[in-house]
């Protein structure tokens, strides 16, 4: 079991963005809902916590009320193998979502998440300095990667 586990400060929608996360990702589930009781400080009954698994990262999501707000300075990378894992976690974490470069998007929640082929690590830490700037040139461009625009960029002579 990991010692560290994200903690996410949601304003009231902690279950909603529970829900819509693990809807997402396979291997997901939630643990457990813990519910505000008399001592408050949100309405006895309405949720408080929610603990849930993403492909076994654990998480707590918290409403704690509009105190907090993300921002880009914390996201969430997910690696992905294919180009067909990359159109799906996209098109699923963007709806209603800020769509940005370079494979970051900000989700209807306000949380980062960044949707990044494996390969695009690859190709920038390529030893030949002039195939990482073209890959580096051709992400810059992009707002979802795609990766065999990646590829035209590094195969260029």
């Amino acid at each position: 079991m990991p010692k560290i586990t994200p903690f996410l400060w949601f304003d009231d929608k902690a279950e909603e963005a529970a829900n819509f996360y693990i809807s997402i990702f396979e291997n997901s589930r939630i643990l457990n809902i813990s519910r505000y009781g008399e001592a408050g400080p949100g309405p006895k009954g309405t949720v408080m916590t929610v603990v849930f698994e993403l492909d076994g990262q654990k998480f707590i999501a918290l409403n704690g009320g509009p105190l907090f707000k993300f921002t880009e300075a914390i996201s969430f990378s997910v690696n992905c193998e294919t180009q067909a894992e990359v159109d799906a976690l996209w098109g699923k974490l963007s709806q209603g979502a800020e769509e940005e470069r370079c494979g970051w998007l900000k989700d209807k929640y306000g949380l980062s998440w960044q949707i990044t082929p494996t390969i695009l690590g690859e190709m920038l830490s390529d030893p030949n300095p002039e195939k990482s700037k073209k890959v580096m040139a051709a992400m810059l461009k992009m707002k979802k990667i795609d990766i065999n625009g990646l590829k035209q960029a590094y195969e260029q002579r």
